[in-house]
């Protein structure tokens, strides 16, 4: 187990990475200003959940394959972009934002906020190369040692994105208050998945070569 500076230092350190908006905030506070603050944090427990799984499977040693494998991050990261220009377009075509806002399901969110993490390689790239660095190899077994590391990340994870979400469902509740407000937000929300998914299929694979070295 990582002693208790360690763990501080690990938890600043996350912190101040967690403080910068990445494609994952982006993501729920777009959908907290869409649908609400409670769309939002599911949307954040779906990422997050995608997270520890990415933590586990670094405790595990599998994130170095994925980091190993240029086709394999490939073919992750145009699945990624794929899926966040899906929800882009499905948000421009249609024709009542309200309506498909409120038959959102939780589970559909918890589920598409999961896959957009899952389809994001970097965050393999990200824990290999970030949590070795906290790892004392003479405190114990590895594997749990990024275990810990990967769970607390993802704890802090969700505290850093549901603040973010928080103050975009304020937001988006002052903007839904008006019909053609809502719509304009409707679409822009389809145009920042679009730009999002474009700007991961057009990121190179320099993270993973670099991991690799």
């Amino acid at each position: 187990m990582p002693n208790a500076s360690t763990l501080l230092v690990f938890a600043a350190a996350s912190l101040a990475l967690l403080a910068v908006p990445g494609p994952a905030v982006i993501y729920v506070v777009t959908r907290s200003v869409d649908q609400g603050r409670s769309a939002g944090l599911v949307s954040v427990l779906g990422v997050e959940m995608g997270t520890f799984v990415y933590a586990l499977a670094a405790a595990a040693g599998l994130t170095g394959l994925i980091a190993a494998s240029e086709t394999g991050f490939t073919i992750l990261k145009y699945l990624g972009a794929a899926y966040l220009v899906y929800l882009g377009v499905r948000k421009l075509l249609a024709r009542d934002a309200v309506v498909e806002s409120v038959t959102d399901a939780p589970s559909r969110l918890f589920l598409r906020g999961m896959v957009i993490q899952l389809l994001n390689p970097k965050i393999a790239i990200f824990f290999l190369a970030f949590l070795p660095q906290f790892v004392d190899h003479s405190g114990g077994p590895v594997a749990l040692q990024i275990l810990v590391l990967g769970t607390v990340f993802t704890l802090l994870a969700v505290v850093s994105d549901g603040a973010y979400v928080l103050l975009a469902g304020a937001l988006g509740g002052w903007l839904r208050g008006s019909a053609r407000a809502g719509r304009t937000l409707a679409k822009a929300s389809g145009t920042i998945y679009i730009g999002l998914g474009l700007s991961a299929a057009l990121t190179g694979t320099s993270h993973a070569r670099a991991a690799q070295g």
